[in-house]
C-alpha cells in the first residue's frame, strides 16, 4: 500500500465520519497518548512506534490529569 493510498482512505473516512484535516500521522499521536494514558511502559511504546530516540517518545507521556485522580487520596 503506498502512503498515498493510506492518505486518501484516512482522508476518505474522515470525510464518512464528519471530520476535517485529519491525517495519517493523526493516528500514530492518538495511539501514543492512549498507550501512555494506559500506563504502558515508555520503553513499549518507543518500540512500538519505532522511535530511535525516547526524546520523542516522552512527547506522549504528557500527563493527563485523569491520571491523578486519587492519587493522594486520603486512607
Amino acid at each position: 500500500m503506498t502512503r498515498r493510498s493510506v492518505n486518501y482512505i484516512v482522508e476518505a473516512a474522515a470525510k464518512r465520519a464528519g471530520l476535517h484535516s485529519v491525517h495519517p500521522h493523526m493516528l500514530r499521536h492518538s495511539c501514543g497518548f492512549y498507550l501512555a494514558d494506559q500506563g504502558y511502559d515508555l520503553r513499549l511504546i518507543q518500540d512500538y512506534l519505532g522511535h530511535r530516540d525516547p526524546k520523542h517518545t516522552v512527547h506522549y507521556t504528557r500527563v493527563a490529569g485523569s491520571r491523578f485522580i486519587g492519587l493522594w487520596a486520603e486512607s
